[in-house]
């Protein structure tokens, strides 16, 4: 428990404190309410502050661990039969300020995501503030129908952000929010400019390894297709069984890939 907890990069409290300082500094409060977030996460320290910001912490031990995923990946990329396209940052604060400029790039080409703040540093730690979404759940806390209902929309989304040259990188079920019906990608990782086609590809594996135990394989792949073409589906097999040894990620690949040769038949 204790290599877990190191691992993970738990910061020391009299370091959080700093961070909240800061922050009530920065926006001129003078106190701020401060809730930490049981996620299982082992990329930062989720909190939100004031119920008006998300916040994640993310420590040097953090950017250890995606050092660790991110090799990993590329090795999986390799198994493949492609390049390795994951890229890894250099320092906490380069973590906090990638996921700020994904996720306004996001919002420039018209995708749903939190509104960036801004990403700063304190005592060696990376601060990476967003907007705090009050109301919202997970794709994978839904039920049947509506997972259907929005999985063209998730599609749709992600076909949109390939349009514009960017590409996810982790997408997981937990990774996409509904709003009101509307759907928000968070979390966006690294990846090479010179791996744009084959991280697009594996973008849709994951994309379609998310929903795939949430509708079954039919209706993820009548899904898919709305705005994918059967050859960006064929792509997306070569990274299929990739996707499913990662741990994050539990969906029948076998399935999938059987109505993906039906449809292209």
């Amino acid at each position: 428990m204790e290599l877990r907890r190191l691992v993970r990069g738990r910061v020391d409290w009299p370091r959080l404190e700093a961070v909240v300082r800061e922050l009530r500094n920065r926006y001129g409060r003078e106190e701020l309410h401060v809730r930490f977030l049981e996620a299982d996460n082992w990329l930062s320290t989720p909190m939100v502050v004031d119920d008006e910001w998300f916040v994640k912490v993310v420590s040097k031990q953090n950017s250890l661990v995606h050092a660790l995923f991110t090799t990993g990946r590329n090795l999986g990329a390799f198994s493949s039969g492609t390049e390795g396209f994951f890229e890894h940052f250099g320092t906490p604060l380069e973590m906090a300020e990638h996921e700020l400029e994904a996720t306004r790039r996001m919002r420039e080409i018209g995708l749903n995501a939190p509104e960036p703040v801004e990403a700063f540093e304190v005592d060696g730690l990376g601060v990476l503030v967003l907007e705090y979404l009050p109301h919202f759940q997970s794709l994978d806390r839904l039920d049947r129908k509506r997972e259907e209902q929005l999985a063209p929309a998730v599609f749709q989304a992600l076909h949109t952000m390939h349009e514009h040259g960017l590409a996810h990188g982790d997408l997981r079920a937990e990774n996409v929010l509904i709003v009101d019906d509307d759907v928000y990608f968070i979390d966006a990782t690294n990846v090479s400019d010179e791996g744009a086609e084959d991280s697009r590809s594996y973008d849709l594996a994951c994309a379609l390894a998310a929903m795939e135990p949430l509708i079954g394989a039919k209706a993820t792949v009548d899904a898919a297709l709305e705005s994918h073409t059967t050859e960006h589906l064929l792509a997306a097999l070569d990274f299929l069984d990739f996707v499913n040894i990662r741990p994050d990620h539990d969906f029948d690949a076998a399935a999938l890939k059987g109505v993906i040769g039906q449809r292209a038949t």
